[in-house]
């Protein structure tokens, strides 16, 4: 490396340590089903989903295709062992690592995989001869293939739960698992606790106001302000969501790992925008009021009132309707856009400084830039302004890239945010330093895309 490259970096690296860690800001996940014969391509969907503020995508399986769209895309994909498949993973880990070695290898690190579930709602799921025990010795097995492949950090294993495998939901502070799960529950949050893995539960105040709707006040399951239900220890609860990761954490604690640290994310909630006939809950109105409040909430980085500095991921159910998926007809309503990618109901998914911004409205899916051999570095939606602006300074500090479009009088001052100069800055700065990897890099905040950013007059410089 030239020596005036060299005080490059140590420069970057000088004032990024300086500012200590990065602000973990939570994203938006979705869950992305594929029970459909109307869907578009992964290629299409990853391309757009881009433009949106979803940073976390969760499937079903290992689809290949899916796994390739999402490649360099900047989105991280949680991935799954389908419940019929966790009996031969359980065997031994050689079965275990042959499983990773064909479904996920071949696809990092280009694409992000972030996690594995095994199987969902494996313990609760009506499918038979699904054994309780197989279940823990599969995420064992697995657990121990990344660690011996030294990816134990990156890729955490966990399972998603419904809210069955409580005994009770209600009060929140006196939850506990149901007497029968409790053996493997507990094996299951103490290896959670052991790995750094989260516990999922798939949350659903629909269901609840569905199957009693003269007990369940609508706003209440529409996590909107309703005057509080009161928890018998004192904790007031203005939605239903809260209250029911409330008594999961309850459910956790009461098997005696109320110590040890456990995230709790919810893989899926959402609310369908139809239903069979006479189901008054199952309307668009409702679906856009609870996914809109849901994403508030993902982004709020608010507690619940057991606990308000414990942060909750969140996963919308879910991207698309599948009409293929077997239930009633709320089943294959759950999606905030249709297959052919018109939106059920109006959600704003916007995300303004995004590769491609503003795409997700003007495009439709069975359209698009088609990606070339270019490619680009911008900085990441949600990524933290005081970092971003120390990003700016550097590059456009002496010795650094030709900052002069952001300034006052360039093509690419507007908007005038630091977010925008600073994608357009690190950009010049990838271009001029190869466009290698960790030339965007920036401690995490930047990110590399095949679409181009350029705007209106800005032009974003490329190799």
């Amino acid at each position: 490396m030239a020596p005036h490259l060299l005080h490059h970096h140590l420069l970057l690296l000088l004032h990024l340590l300086l500012l200590g860690p990065l602000p973990y800001v939570f994203s938006v996940g979705i869950n992305y089903g594929t029970l459909g014969n109307n869907l578009p391509s992964p290629k299409k969907v990853a391309q757009l989903l881009q433009s949106t503020l979803i940073d976390k995508v969760k499937i079903y399986d290992t689809n290949p295709d899916i796994l390739e769209a999402f490649s360099n895309t900047g989105i991280d994909l949680i991935v799954a062992v389908e419940n019929y498949h966790v009996a031969n993973i359980s065997k031994d880990v050689a079965a275990s690592d042959e499983w990773f070695a064909t479904r996920v290898q071949p696809f990092i690190p280009a694409t992000s995989v972030v996690a594995i579930c095994v199987g969902n709602e494996y313990l609760t799921t009506t499918e038979e001869n699904l054994d309780p025990d197989a279940l823990v010795q599969a995420m064992q097995n697995l657990h121990a293939v990344l660690l011996k492949r030294g990816l134990d950090r990156k890729i955490k294993v966990t399972t998603p739960h419904s809210m069955a495998v409580l005994a009770s939901s209600f009060p929140p502070s006196s939850s506990t698992f149901a007497t029968k799960l409790l053996p493997t529950m507990s094996s299951i949050v103490g290896f959670l606790a052991d790995t750094g893995a989260p516990f999922m539960v798939n949350a659903y105040p629909y269901f609840a106001y569905r199957d009693n709707p003269s007990s369940v006040d609508m706003e209440y399951a529409l996590l909107g302000n309703s005057t509080g239900v009161h928890d018998p220890k004192g904790y007031i609860y203005h939605n239903m969501l809260d209250a029911q990761i409330d008594a999961v954490r309850s459910a956790i604690d009461a098997v005696g790992f109320g110590n040890m640290s456990v995230e709790i994310t919810v893989s899926e909630s959402g609310w369908p925008s139809k239903g069979e006939p006479g189901d008054t809950a199952a309307t668009p109105d409702n679906a856009k009021t609870y996914n809109t409040r849901l994403i508030e909430r993902a982004q709020s980085n608010k507690g619940t009132p057991m606990k308000p500095k414990a942060k909750t991921e969140i996963f919308v159910f879910a991207l698309f309707n599948e009409n293929k998926k077997q239930g009633d007809t709320s089943e294959r309503n759950f999606g905030i856009f249709n297959g052919d990618g018109s939106k059920v109901y109006s959600v704003d998914l916007s995300c303004e400084f995004c590769s491609n911004g503003g795409a997700l409205e003007k495009m439709s899916w069975t359209s698009g830039r088609v990606r070339g051999p270019s490619v680009w570095c911008v900085a990441k939606p949600h990524a933290d302004e005081k970092v971003l602006q120390t990003v700016l300074d550097f590059c456009c500090g002496p010795g650094g890239v030709d900052c002069r479009e952001v300034y006052e009088s360039g093509d690419c001052f507007e908007p005038d945010k630091v977010h925008a100069h600073a994608s357009y800055a690190m950009n010049a700065y990838y271009q001029m330093h190869g466009r290698n990897y960790w030339n965007c890099d920036f401690k995490g905040t930047g990110l590399v895309t095949f679409s181009d950013p350029s705007y209106g007059t800005c032009r974003y410089p490329q190799q």
